[in-house]
């Protein structure tokens, strides 16, 4: 939820902030990016949902009734304020740009059970790639396969995904040509990585005209699971990205932007729970009904949350001291919130959990020790958590 949605209005409830709405108590002085005024109180409910009664906002019902496969973790702690860097370590574990993202040591350490479809994809509207799925330094087959969930006809959703100008047995003649003179180059250099991962990207890419197809065709479902999830393109981000997992793609990326509220976030993040709400929740029950969901990790989350004090008024600025990320499926103990912030939701003060142990704990529930996973790179031996990160046990089922 690219922007920095707002924990103390979804899933983090503070009475107290409405008790002393407009107040600057202990802790307001917190740095961020700007000046922030008086307290703000959320001006929704929250109620306790499934048999668990995890507690979470009016906001969104539709994800509250699925309380019971959620473990929402009320105790994050980011690494920078600023929207770039923070998301890029929550990504790649660093804020600069050049590291592999999670979804990247995920194609590398599991590869796919497809193969004729990519291991990761990356969904957003104009089919754009985000700039935090890149593969960095591993090889050129772990970047995301960008798919445009705007579309509806799957011909449109990767581009260039046909070849206008040839049929399939003269493709095919092609990439045998080109792969023999590719693999004669290999031979006389003595083995390149980079040559190996092009062309396997290129046989890929050719498969994937002639089956890609199929599994981008969301209309193949049923009426009532198509309305289940709706008719906006997240919603059929969220059918795509079942579809995706169902056939073996090792990590799918959903991107929804806009949650960088400064002012009117009452509106503004209204709009978008609902654009969400359903959607996400039809995912977990249709996992769920299909036996997929304890094989399937799902993880919902920002770069950072938002102050308990306003900014602008009516707005909330960012707040990378204490926030929530919710998990549910793949070994994750459903009906659960672990961690808390402080009173008021300044900052985390019960077992914090940082952006490395989340990677550590990611890693774990996907069968990896995180400090095992690395690729050798300029002279040493990388990993996504770096030199940091502890698994936190105490969601594990």
């Amino acid at each position: 939820m690219a922007g920095g949605p707002s924990h103390l209005d979804l899933f983090d409830p503070k009475p107290l902030i409405r008790k002393h709405a407009g107040e600057r108590p202990a802790g307001a002085d917190l740095r961020t990016e700007r000046i922030t005024g008086g307290l703000l109180p959320a001006p929704w409910e929250f109620r306790p949902g499934g048999e668990s009664g995890l507690v979470i906002s009016d906001l969104l019902p539709q994800l509250r009734s699925c309380a019971d496969d959620l473990c929402l973790v009320r105790s994050m702690v980011g690494g920078n304020p600023n929207h770039a860097p923070a998301a890029n370590h929550l990504f790649s574990g660093r804020i600069d740009q050049i590291h592999p993202s999670l979804g990247s040591w995920v194609s590398y350490g599991l590869g796919t059970e497809n193969r004729n479809l990519p291991g990761f994809v990356s969904l957003s509207d104009g089919g754009t790639a985000s700039r935090y799925v890149r593969n960095g330094y591993l090889p050129g087959e772990h970047q995301a396969t960008p798919i445009d969930m705007a579309q509806t006809d799957p011909e449109k959703m990767v581009r260039y995904l046909r070849n206008g100008s040839l049929d399939r047995e003269r493709q095919q003649r092609q990439v045998e040509f080109i792969d023999r003179i590719n693999r004669r180059q290999m031979e006389g250099a003595g083995g390149d990585p980079a040559l190996e991962a092009r062309i396997r990207a290129m046989e890929v890419a050719f498969r994937m005209q002639f089956t890609a197809g199929e599994a981008l065709d969301f209309r193949a479902e049923t009426r009532a699971t198509q309305e289940e999830y709706g008719s906006s393109s997240f919603g059929r981000g969220c059918l795509l990205a079942r579809r995706m997992v169902e056939r073996g793609v090792r990590y799918v990326h959903l991107e929804l932007g806009g949650w960088d509220h400064h002012e009117n976030i009452e509106k503004s993040i209204a709009s978008l729970s609902r654009q969400i709400d359903q959607p996400i929740a039809s995912l977990l029950r249709d996992l769920k009904r299909r036996g997929l969901l304890d094989e399937t990790l799902v993880v919902w989350g920002g770069e950072f949350g938002r102050t308990p004090v306003s900014e602008s008024g009516n707005g909330r600025d960012h707040n990378h001291y204490g926030f929530t990320v919710w998990l549910a499926g793949g070994g994750i103990r459903g009906g659960t919130s672990w961690g808390a912030t402080d009173d008021f939701g300044f900052r985390a003060v019960e077992n914090r959990v940082t952006v490395h142990d989340l990677h550590a704990t990611i890693l774990h529930l996907l069968g990896f020790n995180h400090e095992q996973l690395t690729y050798r790179y300029s002279g040493r031996d990388f990993r996504l958590t770096d030199v940091h990160g502890e698994v936190v046990k105490g969601i594990l089922a």
